[in-house]
């Protein structure tokens, strides 16, 4: 499911003529507001919205000013009131991602704020983007930890 697609712009380029690291969680940030409107969840509708409780962030290869992107996002799981997805950042033009995202996010009623659980609507819509993608492997970046080996 492509989610978001853009050119990198200039102002997200760094001097090495490469995107600046905190422009591809900018990118996946708006496929996942892209995302919750394809599961029913709007903020300025319905005072819900999603709140990222984690996010992993691979980068595995550079991508260079002008390179025309796209956001590729996986339904990894959800409960009643979390969603854990995974984005893929791909070169519109290539099937290998240059950068993957895991992410933990919360459903939340901005009334309160307090966590909520998702209506019937965004969970039948969530059931359905897994029951389209169960064909899909396990993404090979998801569950990962950071650390050393201490030897």
């Amino acid at each position: 499911m492509i989610t978001y697609q853009t050119p990198v712009l200039e102002e997200w380029v760094d001097y090495n003529g490469h995107l600046r690291d905190a422009f591809y969680l900018l990118i996946f940030s708006y496929a996942t507001d892209a995302f919750m409107t394809e599961i029913g969840v709007d903020p300025i509708r319905d005072q819900h919205s999603l709140f990222t409780l984690e996010c992993h962030l691979n980068y595995l290869h550079e991508v260079k000013r002008d390179a025309l992107v796209q956001v590729r996002t996986q339904v990894i799981a959800h409960d009643r009131k979390r969603l854990h997805l995974h984005h893929s950042l791909m070169l519109a033009d290539e099937s290998a991602p240059v950068a993957v995202t895991e992410q933990m996010l919360l459903h939340v009623d901005l009334n309160g704020p307090r966590s909520a659980d998702f209506n019937a609507t965004t969970v039948h819509r969530l059931n359905s983007v897994i029951e389209q993608q169960t064909h899909l492997p396990a993404p090979s970046h998801c569950g990962r930890t950071i650390g050393l080996d201490p030897n």
